[in-house]
């Protein structure tokens, strides 16, 4: 296992490192950091299953393997870094399948799982995604800012305040707090809900989660702007933006664990 390893780290080690750094400057992808470090401790509480069983290699993994080495080369030629990126993954799972058998994937499907979320979204994905969630909170915002009395018209993804504009730019669509609050609710699932459908009720919960804490974040914005708080600064910067992130991101988490609470106590009745 250990030799599997070493030639996995030496063969994928460019394309980790880009990783790495694409983590320290893509705000979108911060949470990549935690994902690793997580992935270890979850097999390390495995360890226990994993000594248990007896290893049955599986030839299958060498072929899962080698079609991870050639997605990686075709990704490589072709400048598609997602294809490339995530053949890692198709790699590693080959060497689990092909060292330690059937029962060991699955053993470790969850970590694998997990490990999803080192990769950003594809470009197209992103593309495709961003525009009609930016569109959504703009015009939520825009609901809840009239209701509230707050004057504003829109324009796309534009609203204008008496005495100010925001743009809701690609870093306000909530992409950001989507996919950390999604490796966040699977991570909570597994330490606190074994049950596997918990896990994936509550990655589902997050979308909405998400959705609404950024229009929600948009609409404070609108009111601080009004109020003169937040004058002279768009909505992807300064630090007003930073904290209110950070403190409506908290409150989705919180959101979140209410919503499992509320599954509990709905089953239990």
């Amino acid at each position: 296992m250990m030799w599997a390893s070493l030639l996995l780290i030496i063969v994928y080690a460019p394309l980790m490192a880009g990783l790495a750094r694409q983590w320290a400057v893509d705000p979108d992808m911060s949470h990549g950091f935690f994902v690793l470090p997580v992935v270890a401790l979850v097999v390390w509480r495995r360890r226990a299953e994993l000594a248990s069983i007896e290893i049955e290699p599986n030839w299958w993994g060498f072929a899962i393997a080698a079609w991870g080495a050639a997605q990686m080369l075709l990704g490589a030629l072709a400048a598609q870094l997602f294809i490339a990126q995530t053949a890692f993954l198709v790699s590693l799972a080959g060497a689990v399948l092909l060292l330690g058998g059937v029962r060991a994937l699955r053993i470790l499907a969850f970590p694998l799982l997990l490990l999803l979320f080192l990769f950003p979204i594809p470009a197209l994905i992103y593309a495709r995604v961003t525009l009609p969630l930016q569109i959504f909170a703009s015009a939520s915002a825009e609901t809840v800012l009239n209701w509230m009395g707050v004057p504003v018209l829109r324009d796309g993804n534009i609203l204008e305040l008496p005495h100010q504009r925001l743009s809701v730019v690609e870093a306000c669509s909530g992409i950001r707090s989507l996919l950390s609050l999604g490796f966040l609710s699977l991570t909570y699932a597994y330490f606190f809900d074994r049950r596997v459908a918990m896990r994936w009720m509550l990655l589902a919960a997050t979308v909405p989660i998400a959705i609404t804490a950024n229009a929600a974040r948009i609409t404070l914005m609108g009111v601080a702007g009004k109020m003169g708080l937040a004058g002279g600064m768009g909505l992807a910067g300064g630090a007003f933006h930073l904290f209110e992130g950070w403190v409506l991101f908290v409150v989705a988490l919180a959101l979140l664990v209410m919503f499992h609470r509320c599954l509990i106590a709905h089953r239990s009745s």
